[in-house]
């Protein structure tokens, strides 16, 4: 078993990587299992593997199972991060907040750590539960053994891996009794009031994301501005929504009724984005009138640290003062330069680009013309390859 699950991770990790390798730890007998498999797998690659446990905060034994998986990673001569979903709960909606803190603060964490991969602990018993699940009713997909992080823009550039997708939970659970390993058994498994413990336990499918990539056929361009062009006749509503979303900057792509329109009049607005054809293309840009999600607000820059504007941009000022903002209503600010790149941009992606407020009163674009001191970096076109299979295994 362990030499299968070693397998799974070669085939999407490098030994060569100077870069830690991530494992969520809750203490179960899974990501117990996953964790020390994965250290026996790190050692014989020399790489150093980082130990990530969240403390939800919603059970009083939470502290302690904390310091467990400290105790555990300490044994492994493994460094560890402590996390913690802090602040009020919800009253409902619990395990679908609670996935969603999880995975933003893993990813934090190991983007912090300059890892690109986390591994988490789904096996085969996952794959049957979520089709149960959807057997009663729900939307539930197979957790996959190889996707990127649900959590935006936290997530950025980070991958979740799954390599005991195909082991059996009880096979594991011998596996760790016969080294005479112990785990933890968290209550809420068998908590009746989710539905994941009416099919076995509170364990969601991780999968709120992007989802599973899957191979594009036809053309695919993005521009810096965040224009997306697609091949109208490869396109399906699955496509149509990441291509949106991504396009968009927001963290869920969309679904039901207001996706299949959209698929069927390739107009209109979808997840944030803007839907036009233009022969046999569909172009997929940024909507700058949509502002419900809060995401086109204006946004301060800290010297010296990156902020993600929009979920689409990442910028690092090196000075200070600098607020970006859309440039819808500040195009007759920019300079000369700004100006002559801004008309050779697509019309649909405009209003929608970010703009550089200056201390001085003047306004730049940077991906219209150079503003010293600014560094950027656009992430459409990065978050779409993940989306469409084009990152296949632990990025060099």
């Amino acid at each position: 078993m362990e030499a299968s699950v070693h397998a799974a991770m070669d085939a999407r990790l490098r030994r060569d990587s100077p870069r830690p390798l991530a494992v969520a730890l809750s203490g179960g007998g899974d990501s117990l299992a996953l964790t020390l498999m994965a250290d026996a797998w790190a050692r014989a690659a020399g790489r150093e593997l980082l130990v990530l446990t969240v403390d939800h905060g919603l059970s009083p034994a939470s502290a302690a199972w904390t310091d467990t998986c400290a105790g555990i990673a300490a044994r492994l001569g493994r460094p560890f991060v402590r996390l913690a979903w802090t602040g009020e709960k919800p009253p409902t909606g619990l395990p679908a907040k609670a996935r969603a803190a999880r995975h933003a603060l893993l990813a934090d964490a190991a983007r912090a750590a300059g890892a690109t991969v986390i591994l988490m602990g789904h096996t085969a018993d996952d794959v049957s539960e979520a089709g149960a699940m959807r057997a009663a009713g729900a939307s539930t997909p197979d957790p996959r053994d190889w996707s990127p992080s649900p959590a935006w823009p936290e997530g950025r550039g980070v991958f979740l891996l799954r390599p005991i997708l195909d082991v059996r939970r009880a096979d594991l659970r011998a596996w760790l009794a016969r080294r005479g390993e112990t785990w933890i058994e968290d209550p809420a498994n068998a908590d009746p009031r989710f539905a994941r413990a009416r099919a076995r336990a509170m364990k969601p499918e991780d999968q709120d994301g992007i989802g599973a990539p899957e191979a594009w056929p036809g053309l695919v361009e993005v521009a810096n501005s965040g224009l997306i062009r697609m091949d109208r006749g490869s396109l399906t509503p699955r496509r149509l929504g990441l291509a949106c979303v991504c396009a968009g900057g927001g963290t869920r792509p969309p679904r039901g009724a207001a996706l299949g329109r959209a698929a069927e009049t390739l107009a209109g607005t979808l997840a944030g984005a803007r839907i036009r054809t233009e022969g046999g293309l569909v172009l997929i840009s940024r909507e700058p009138g949509e502002a419900a999600r809060g995401g086109l607000a204006p946004l301060a820059l800290s010297q010296g640290h990156e902020a993600v504007w929009d979920g689409r941009f990442a910028f690092v000022a090196r000075r200070p003062g600098l607020v970006v903002r859309r440039l819808a209503g500040l195009a007759r600010r920019l300079g000369p330069e700004a100006r002559r790149g801004l008309a050779a941009t697509p019309a649909l992606a405009r209003g929608g680009l970010p703009a550089i407020l200056l201390p001085d009163g003047e306004v730049g674009c940077p991906m219209l013309a150079p503003i010293p001191g600014v560094d950027w970096t656009p992430l459409v076109a990065d978050r779409l390859d993940a989306a469409r299979g084009q990152v296949t295994r632990e990025p060099a």
